[in-house]
């Protein structure tokens, strides 16, 4: 068994807390099903946000899950490179799994399909 990064990307039209939180759930919600994960094995999750995105911790909504309370979140701001894509969640949650490095399946929702379209087109991500 190894520990696998899976990466994911969302958006959010306004910087408001409920829209927020529930971006950042769908995004993990979205991650463990199509990667067929449980959640006893997920060793960490690491979310970021942009620097415009204020008005709640995306980590939080990760917290609130049912059966999440034990995973360690960390959130953080993402650096300000210019230009960089607005109203941006960003998650890297690393996984215990057997599943080998072409089997890992990202996920890019919303208008971060424009961050990775090499796996927009490799039919991964939505």
């Amino acid at each position: 068994m190894m520990v696998r990064g899976i990466r994911g990307a969302t958006t959010v039209e306004r910087n408001e807390e409920t829209e927020i939180l529930q971006a950042a759930a769908e995004l993990l919600q979205e991650i463990v099903a199509r990667n067929g994960i449980r959640t006893e094995e997920i060793a960490s999750v690491w979310v970021t946000s942009t620097h415009d995105l204020t008005a709640a911790f995306p980590a939080k909504a990760i917290r609130q899950m049912p059966g999440w309370e034990l995973v360690p979140v960390m959130c953080s701001l993402e650096i300000p490179v210019e230009p960089s894509l607005p109203k941006c969640i960003r998650v890297m949650a690393h996984v215990n799994t057997d599943k080998k490095q072409d089997e890992i399946r990202h996920v890019y929702l919303n208008n971060a399909v424009s961050l990775r379209p090499d796996i927009a087109k490799a039919g991964t991500s939505s």
